[in-house]
């Protein structure tokens, strides 16, 4: 077996651990930012199994300049996502922040 074998290129901005839905971004987030061992990723992530985090983690060691442009991007891609989420939300969670923030402000005292 190869270890691409355990990967399912969908595009070059889509790698995940084949047979599940898991990007291997999360996984080497989960690895190269959060510093998690092998096992601890695989407790988090349920439906791969050690195995497969072992070799996601070996297909970053392997070749770090190109899996970790591929993190690179991702992280970039989602960073400006959320900028971009918080700078114009959908009018239903605006809606829903409004509301939260007028709960938690405390009412004015009304002059007796």
């Amino acid at each position: 077996m190869q270890l691409e074998d355990y990967f399912e290129f969908l595009t070059p901005e889509d790698i995940r651990v084949k047979g599940t839905r898991i990007g291997i971004e999360h996984i080497l987030y989960k690895y190269v930012v959060d510093s998690k061992t092998a096992e601890e990723i695989a407790e988090l992530f349920h439906t791969v199994s050690l195995e497969q985090v072992y070799a996601t983690i070996l297909y970053y060691l392997r070749d770090r300049e190109t899996v970790g442009q591929y993190l690179d991007n991702w992280l970039d891609y989602t960073n400006k996502a959320q900028a971009e989420f918080d700078r114009h939300p959908p009018l239903f969670v605006a809606n829903v922040l409004k509301w939260k923030l007028e709960r938690l402000t405390p009412a004015e005292e009304v002059p007796k």
